[in-house]
């Protein structure tokens, strides 16, 4: 694959949370970028990701805010490529607090937007989620939305930047998410569960990040890539996870689905499937039936939808198990 980040500036929003402590040293070892902005809020992450870093001199950290397109877009300036990860991505949190989710998820995608469209960047992809197909929650709702506006937003950009969207599920030992979360019950002996029929995507961090660099490499705006997953019980994420610790059902919270979904029977129609992922393409301005975006592509069946409960991949206790242990160092830290 060729290196498209060569010689490139290459900003990261939100790059302090768990996408971009992977995505940025894989990037430094796979790839030669001229330069690497992290650009967030926290300033103590920074620290932290400087540390880890080792001070590695290309690597600038920016603090700043997607709700702020005055800092962004002076920051844009001489970017080349953008990933877009800084999100408010708690299901409850958004449940309780919708305005402040609206303003980072809704307005920041817009200000992203129109920040990357000004300062001429090439290649913006941003980071969407299982939640935004058939949403059932605000944080679903406000990431089907940004998701609708990096998709329209390469109508009408005269020879400039284009903008696609990377959607997956469950990413495995990422901050709050179900593994290290259950990890944290391991002393007390009792793991709450939510409803033991639920079922999640899988995904490694890893695989998160080379799917963006994936439609870095073959995007022509618009796409939405879906990676190809393995899903799995959430009883035997439990049994993997903490083996030696009993469950309790505690009900479904706020804005939770029982199964995440990543494609939609309406989705379907515009969806084209590739080896190790499919690519749901604009309704908008027929890019759907452009051969440029479709490529090798084979339009799946009517019908088609592609959720956790009925796929055809799935991750066993012992697969999980051995990842937990091949990444218990890490894990540790959460």
């Amino acid at each position: 694959m060729t290196d498209i980040f060569s010689e490139k500036t290459v900003l990261i929003t939100g790059g302090t949370g768990s996408f971009g402590n992977a995505f940025i040293p894989m990037l430094l070892a796979s790839y030669s970028p001229k330069r690497v902005i992290v650009y967030s809020r926290d300033e103590m992450k920074q620290w932290d990701m400087r540390l880890k870093l080792k001070n590695n001199p290309i690597v600038e950290f920016v603090i700043g805010d997607v709700r702020d397109v005055e800092r962004l877009s002076r920051i844009f300036g001489g970017v080349d490529q953008v990933v877009h990860a800084a999100a408010t991505k708690i299901v409850p949190t958004a449940e309780y607090n919708p305005s402040e989710c609206i303003k980072t998820n809704v307005n920041g995608a817009m200000n992203v937007i129109e920040a990357a469209i000004d300062a001429k960047v090439a290649s913006v992809v941003a980071l969407s989620t299982d939640k935004a197909c058939n949403p059932v929650n605000l944080y679903g709702a406000t990431k089907l939305a940004s998701d609708k506006l990096f998709v329209a937003s390469n109508r009408g950009v005269t020879g400039s930047t284009k903008f696609s969207v990377v959607r997956y599920g469950n990413v495995m030992g990422s901050r709050g998410s179900v593994i290290p979360f259950f990890r944290s019950f391991k002393n007390n002996g009792i793991i709450p569960i939510t409803d033991p029929r639920m079922t999640r995507f899988m995904i490694s961090l890893e695989d998160a990040v080379k799917l963006v660099w994936h439609a870095f490499h073959v995007m022509k705006g618009g796409e939405i890539f879906v990676k190809k997953l393995p899903s799995m019980n959430i009883m035997d994420i439990a049994q993997a996870t903490a083996p030696s610790c009993k469950t309790e059902v505690v009900g479904i919270r706020p804005g939770e689905k029982l199964h995440e979904q990543m494609i939609s029977e309406e989705d379907a129609l515009h969806t084209f499937e590739y080896e190790d992922y499919y690519v749901i393409l604009p309704a908008i301005h027929s890019w759907s039936a452009d051969p440029e975006r479709i490529r090798d592509g084979k339009g799946v069946p009517e019908g088609f939808s592609y959720t956790s409960d009925k796929n055809s991949q799935s991750m066993t206790i012992g697969d999980l198990k051995a990842w937990i242990n091949l990444n218990e160092t890490t894990l540790n830290e959460k």
